[in-house]
């Protein structure tokens, strides 16, 4: 008889494939991102503590104990903990380092103990895809010490229409032979479930929008059960619509809190530097051509599954841009939002300070 592993146990029994842990260890971009934010604010992690929520293999525990922190608590509920003790062990940090095989939900630290700092990789697909946010939040209410910080401190999903070649004009040639009719059932067959694949920064057919921000340090549970984004904008180049594209940025705090611009960004778009998490595309089931300055609108839903907490369902509606409102300024080429844009711009110009004019001068 087959025995039926339920969801949360899949789940944590997934992460102890060490094909996983290879592909995260493999992604330079991720690695270096860890390391740089960890490392950027080492004066202040010294002396600390810190709690790795899904410590995995234990590596970024292992940045924190190379930063200074004077105790680092990895937690690890599968059973790659106990890979995660041998790595701690061979780079000889584990008197700094205790692993804790468990879920972060079952955890007790001796006399209450709060830490300082949470550091954890918790991003999956489109950011919340199979992702652990929710075991972040509850270590955070939990163990966080007031004014403590998160590693990283907020993130943010962007999304764009986008042109999918591969999922369409591969179709048009087989060797010779034309499939589009297979392509088109493929397509539809696509339409319920987003795909994970590399889109090129000049496959956008406008600049990105924001879906949600994230605040790691503020955000409650219940502010994850739903997003929602309905967005109009004008295509910055001509081209065949084809997909929406979704990806994600983490920002790292800076923990002297008086230089911003030094704090890291790991990003997941289109024009940054490739990582496992790729681009996620909601792959439309027919093509639309559009024209520079075309306005598109859509609205896009993103809502937490009832079968499983950590996976969520995307629904991507289009919309009929004539009946939405748009906003201000807009980019597209509708009469109405030239118009605008022109006297915006002219209101602008004239509201300009004049700094052609010479300064008073004594002889």
């Amino acid at each position: 008889m087959e025995q039926v592993v339920p969801e949360p146990q899949k789940y944590f029994q997934s992460y102890a494939d060490i094909e996983v842990h290879r592909l995260m260890l493999q992604d330079d971009e991720r690695m270096k991102s860890y390391k740089a934010a960890i490392m950027a604010n080492k004066k202040y992690i010294e002396g600390k503590t810190v709690m790795d929520v899904g410590a995995g293999t234990g590596v970024l525990s292992i940045f924190c104990a190379m930063a200074g922190a004077k105790k680092v608590y990895a937690v690890e509920a599968s059973d790659v903990a106990e890979l995660a003790e041998s790595v701690i062990k061979e780079n000889k940090f584990q008197k700094i380092i205790e692993v804790i095989h468990s879920k972060v939900e079952d955890v007790k630290l001796p006399n209450n103990e709060k830490v300082d700092i949470i550091v954890s990789e918790w991003m999956g697909f489109y950011l919340l895809h199979e992702g652990m946010l929710d075991s972040v939040l509850v270590a955070r209410d939990k163990f966080l010490k007031p004014g403590g910080y998160m590693f990283p401190e907020s993130a943010t999903i962007y999304m764009a229409p986008c042109s999918v070649p591969s999922m369409y004009n591969f179709w048009e040639d087989i060797h010779g032979v034309k499939m589009n009719s297979l392509g088109s059932l493929i397509r539809k067959s696509d339409v319920n479930k987003p795909k994970v694949i590399e889109v090129k920064e000049s496959q956008l057919l406008s600049e990105p929008v924001v879906m949600c921000w994230i605040d790691l340090k503020e955000n409650t549970l219940e502010n994850l059960d739903s997003f929602t984004a309905r967005q109009v904008i004008g295509s910055n180049k001509s081209g065949y619509y084809q997909g929406m594209c979704i990806w994600f940025e983490c920002l790292f705090p800076a923990m002297s809190g008086d230089n911003t611009e030094c704090a890291v960004i790991l990003c997941t778009a289109p024009k940054s530097p490739p990582t496992h998490w790729k681009q996620t595309v909601i792959v439309l089931p027919n093509e639309l051509l559009i024209e520079k300055g075309q306005p598109i609108a859509w609205e896009l839903n993103m809502k937490r599954s009832d079968e499983s907490s950590r996976r969520y369902i995307l629904q991507l509606e289009l919309l009929d841009p004539t009946k939405e409102s748009h906003p201000m300024p807009c980019s597209c080429d509708m009469t109405k939002c030239i118009v605008i844009r022109t006297y915006l711009q002219q209101y602008t110009m004239e509201h300009e300070p004049n700094n052609s004019e010479d300064s008073s001068s004594t002889s």
